[in-house]
């Protein structure tokens, strides 16, 4: 495990090991991806879309789910926001 601290301006040191494992040099920009409760992938700018296919496959459900069955969900979703 590889740890940083964060400053008092919120910022980090993205640690050697990282920036050589992400190919990363000076002014080359990094990418922030909420996956779930907790945990957030880093990338760097250049990967393309493709290697990120199939990363968020532990959300999918067991079986599939009909529109009628979603739409329920989207509802009950926006009634909890108060959105309705």
């Amino acid at each position: 495990m590889i740890t940083s601290t964060i400053s008092s301006k919120g910022q980090v040191t993205i640690p050697k090991k990282i920036r050589e494992f992400l190919k990363l040099e000076t002014f080359d920009k990094v990418v922030f991806i909420p996956l779930e409760e907790g945990k957030v992938m880093i990338t760097n700018k250049q990967t393309p879309v493709s290697d990120l296919f199939g990363m968020l496959k532990h959300r999918q459900p067991d079986q599939p789910v009909s529109v009628e069955e979603m739409e329920a969900g989207i509802r009950k979703r926006r009634a909890e926001r108060g959105m309705n």
